[in-house]
């Protein structure tokens, strides 16, 4: 027989069994699905995460408190009070950091917000008015506090989103003033819906100088995080070093192994962001692969019972002058080429849910989601949904090469 026979052969016994075949590939187009889905939001959310690292500058460095831990036994803190007003003095001089353009320190805490009758839960973000200009903030009525708002601790702040709808009820809070922790604040200025993106969630932030903050709010004489800008990307790798340098000598650190700070760059933490979003995505990649194991043992039976159903036929075409080979690359194709187009439907399928959800949360959350096309996961699902047919139906197919062709016949 020649392969074009053989291939009319195999399509004209899966049309016959069209609700078999349908059935069979279930579980490779599930599996395939999965994967393209998996793989698809799985890119996009690091392109989300990335940008969003990358949106702040690759010229700006980051000052944490604490020794990042450098394994599971390393208990080293992450959040502590190492970070002093005397840092900022030190890091701010030339001649300690030549490639500094910019520093701003900042502090982070939790309160709730009134106004009249409302009350609100809120993110404090004490900084410096750079805060604007780091993060590309455009409030969308008002303005943002100023240097001399931050160097006399006033008592003004810039609201979220979300805080603005929970506690104004449609009145404009421009030139208001809300309560927080006994004390009034007059609102300056209000930032559209997701003003910040991803990595700070301004939307439910009450931003205000680093210092009214500390002395009114936080009761802190220490900083969460610094935020410094280099002259340009080419000398972040020097300024980081004087920063580093500069903060252990003013923390009397002569062992680095001992630093109580960390100093981060956005390329330090794109390449690590990185590498955590495409661990995760591999290891739902494989979750979801178990999809395709348990697709292919199905092929396995439900090709095992199309050999019992077709032993007359098998014989009948032994019986013409089929070799065991011709039967054997019949139902081996036949296996191959049902796993290929649950491949072929699970990549359209997974593709086509995968553009939904990136849709829905494009417009739905006003995040700037992407949709990302797996074409390696393309490739894979269905070299990997092909593999699948060949291994699982190499069985049922060799069952069926073996048969004789008188028993066949003979079969009731």
């Amino acid at each position: 027989m020649t392969i074009k026979h053989i291939v009319k052969t195999a399509i004209t016994g899966l049309r016959t069994n069209r609700s078999r075949s349908i059935l069979t590939i279930i579980g490779i187009v599930i599996g395939i699905t999965a994967i393209m889905l998996v793989m698809s939001l799985g890119a996009g959310a690091q392109n989300l995460i990335l940008g969003e690292v990358q949106g702040l500058g690759t010229n700006t460095i980051a000052v944490i408190p604490g020794r990042e831990p450098t394994g599971p036994s390393d208990t080293a803190q992450l959040f502590s009070d190492s970070l002093k007003p005397a840092d900022i003095v030190a890091l701010s001089k030339k001649a300690n950091v030549p490639g500094l353009v910019s520093i701003m320190p900042t502090v982070l805490g939790a309160e709730t917000a009134s106004y009249q009758s409302n009350a609100y839960s809120v993110s404090i973000f004490g900084a410096t008015d750079l805060i604007a200009s780091i993060f590309s903030l455009n409030p969308s009525k008002g303005y943002f506090f100023t240097s001399d708002d931050v160097t006399s601790s006033n008592d003004v702040v810039v609201l979220g989103n979300k805080v603005v709808e929970h506690l104004f009820d449609g009145t404009d809070p421009v030139g208001q003033k809300v309560k927080i922790k006994g004390r009034n604040f007059k609102v300056v200025g209000i930032l559209p819906a997701s003003g910040g993106g991803t990595l700070f969630n301004f939307d439910s932030m009450v931003i205000m100088p680093y210092t009214t903050a500390q002395n009114y709010i936080l009761g802190t004489n220490y900083f969460n995080r610094v935020i410094m800008q280099a002259v340009s990307d080419a000398a972040v790798p020097v300024t980081s070093n004087d920063i580093r340098l500069t903060l252990e000598e003013s923390h009397g650190i002569t062992d680095p192994t001992k630093d109580d700070f960390t100093v981060q760059t956005q390329q330090d933490l794109a390449n690590r962001l990185g590498t955590i979003t495409t661990a995760l995505t591999w290891f739902l990649v494989a979750m979801a692969s178990i999809a395709l194991f348990v697709g292919g043992i199905g092929i396995m039976n439900i090709m095992l019972v199309a050999v019992t159903e077709r032993t007359r036929e098998i014989g009948l075409r032994k019986a013409l002058g089929a070799t065991n080979s011709d039967i054997l690359t019949q139902f081996l194709f036949e296996a191959v080429f049902l796993t290929g187009i649950g491949g072929l439907v699970g990549i359209i399928l997974g593709s086509s849910l995968a553009y939904i959800i990136s849709y829905i949360l494009s417009a739905g959350l006003h995040l700037n989601w992407q949709f990302v096309f797996p074409w390696l996961g393309a490739i894979l699902g269905f070299g990997v949904s092909a593999l699948v047919g060949l291994v699982f139906g190499s069985y049922p197919a060799y069952k069926a090469s073996k048969k004789s062709p008188i028993e066949a016949l003979r079969y009731e």
